[in-house]
């Protein structure tokens, strides 16, 4: 189930980079678009938590909305790790981060539609 999450992300980020001037993604596309779904969901694992505690009090006072700036950090940081995954800006990743929750959701959603109405 987990690898089927992670096809879903990577088709998620190939949309949302298509969408989206100022994210650029190299050849080959989908096998890149898997390593920065691998990287952004272990950096979700680890390192997301730990930022919201730290930042717990802000999150709170701006509810919630802080939140978009730390899945912008993980999105930059996964810039850095990998090469072939660029994001020209702060409001750029921002953007893509939005773009691709809801790409992600989408995708997920459909997927759910097709599963329950071939297990019927």
């Amino acid at each position: 189930m987990y690898s089927m999450q992670l096809i879903i992300s990577s088709f998620a980020i190939l949309i949302s980079t298509w969408l989206i001037p100022g994210v650029e993604i190299s050849e080959p596309k989908f096998f890149n678009a898997l390593l920065v779904a691998i990287v952004i969901a272990v950096l979700n694992t680890f390192l997301k938590p730990v930022l919201i505690m730290l930042t717990i009090k802000v999150t709170i006072l701006s509810f919630g909305i802080f939140l978009l700036i730390i899945n912008a950090f993980i999105i930059l940081l996964t810039s850095e790790f990998i090469g072939v995954f660029v994001i020209n800006s702060f409001w750029t990743a921002i953007v893509f981060s939005v773009i691709l929750s809801i790409v992600t959701f989408l995708l997920e959603t459909f997927g759910r539609i097709k599963i329950i109405k071939y297990k019927n």
